[in-house]
């Protein structure tokens, strides 16, 4: 599970992201992970890119849900916010975790703001 990154976002900009929940199948502990990107027009293209990649690992994945980041690198900032129409709301408190393992000192928050 080490060559799975824990987060690959845009490093700028608002961007749609999903919570990927990854493991082997029938195998150990799973592990939610962060993908997010502007060039996504909907977070079902998000994970059409991540699942093949995932299979060719082995691993199994589902989507837990979306909504969108916004990246602002200068400020350290991010925030988490919306969600997905085709996969529901992602647990942001979740994914503002998973964040702070890869952007440590950075000022990271979310809400349930649709905007």
């Amino acid at each position: 599970m080490a060559a799975v990154r824990d987060v690959e976002i845009d490093p700028e900009g608002t961007f749609k992201y999903i919570l990927v929940r990854v493991q082997r199948p029938g195998g150990q502990e799973p592990r939610d992970i962060v993908r997010g990107t502007k060039a996504a027009e909907f977070h079902n293209h998000i994970f059409e890119k991540v699942n093949p990649e995932m299979e060719k690992l082995g691993y199994e994945c589902k989507c837990l849900g979306g909504g969108k980041i916004d990246h602002n690198s200068k400020d350290k900032k991010i925030r988490v916010f919306g969600l997905s129409t085709g996969y529901g709301k992602a647990d942001h408190s979740l994914t503002v975790e998973i964040l702070k393992k890869a952007y440590p000192d950075y000022e990271i928050t979310w809400s349930d703001d649709k905007k």
